[in-house]
């Protein structure tokens, strides 16, 4: 394994975390991109999610302005936009008109999921199950309304033509493998939750990818849960907050982060039910030097090009030093290839 130009980044869903606000999580996003620039992470990403009091990531890239503005090299994108919510041509004029006042620094991740459930996605688009369908071909119109030969035909988006946005294609299962592939557009499996797919689609993706004027090889970016603290005991209680998140999402129980707790029997056995284990296969929680090797092991076992990493920590303090031990731990396997 050479992990001396595997990148590292962030996804953030911008969770609300107990007792806290909108205005208290949004204020969360710039204090972590700025400390995300500072630790060296190549992209910031922020996911669509609706319908939920618990997440604030609903409007996701009038967010990503927030957090674009508020830093100056940090790569600033969506993980992503989930396409079949959206007309292509809003999708365009809004990324051409981010890139436009933050150049070179805005990425356009897609999906096909609807980030919500089968009530709001026909609230939020009546053709969406349609729209789904044809998820390629609304990739492609996004591709046009970004080709500069787009000024020729009779609808445009003229801020968008040309703009420098790179397209990514995000998934959870084969099926964005091989659109990926096919299109020739750099991949980021959401193993970070979906993990049964991930070695199954990067196959198919390397195997399939056809080399485009976007992009010569394949690139993979492959996506991990990250708990890091001072020592294994540390992490393991504020990973308490990850694993009552996990069992409200299951249960149907849902509400903002709780604050963390002791580390007990009853979570180690939640920890091994075999769908929260499968669920949570991909997640990294401990001191610097056990995270540090299970860090080292994905990477020989994926080949990954780039890690993102979701750190679902209730304290914000807590999840920027978690952050920034990840960043530290990705420097030194950088200098150790």
């Amino acid at each position: 394994m050479n992990a001396k130009n595997t990148l590292y980044s962030i996804l953030d869903l911008a969770l609300i975390s107990q007792n806290a606000t909108l205005k208290d999580t949004f204020a969360n996003i710039v204090a972590l991109a700025q400390s995300a620039e500072k630790a060296g992470f190549t992209r910031y990403w922020l996911a669509e999610h609706h319908n939920s009091e618990h997440i604030g990531s609903s409007a996701t890239a009038i967010l990503i302005g927030h957090a674009a503005q508020a830093t100056n090299t940090l790569r600033i994108g969506s993980g992503g936009i989930m396409l079949p919510n959206h007309s292509p041509l809003i999708v365009a004029e809004q990324f051409g008109t981010l890139a436009a006042l933050h150049p070179n620094r805005i990425d356009l991740g897609l999906g096909r999921a609807p980030g919500t459930d089968r009530a709001t996605a026909a609230a939020i688009r009546s053709d969406f199950m349609s729209a789904a369908q044809d998820f390629p071909r609304e990739v492609a119109k996004i591709q046009q309304y970004f080709s500069k030969d787009n000024r020729n035909t009779a609808v445009r988006a003229p801020v968008a033509e040309g703009a420098a946005v790179p397209i990514y294609i995000l998934g959870s299962s084969t099926d964005s493998a091989h659109l990926a592939a096919k299109k020739g557009l750099p991949y980021a499996f959401a193993s970070h939750f979906a993990t049964t797919y991930l070695a199954t689609a990067i196959k198919i993706y390397r195997e399939e990818f056809q080399p485009s004027d976007a992009l010569e090889k394949p690139y993979v970016m492959a996506g991990v849960n990250i708990i890091i603290a001072d020592t294994d005991e540390e992490a393991k209680r504020i990973a308490t907050s990850l694993i009552q998140l996990i069992v409200g999402l299951l249960t149907g129980k849902r509400s903002g982060v709780k604050p963390p707790t002791t580390f007990t029997e009853e979570h180690q056995e939640i920890l091994e039910h075999p769908q929260v284990h499968q669920m949570l296969k991909y997640s990294f929680i401990g001191s610097k030097a056990t995270v540090k090797a299970q860090v080292k092991t994905f990477l020989e076992e994926t080949q990954a090009d780039e890690l993102i990493a979701v750190t679902n920590i209730y304290d914000i303090e807590d999840r920027i030093k978690s952050y920034q031990l990840f960043a530290e731990i990705m420097q030194e396997l950088h200098t150790a290839s």
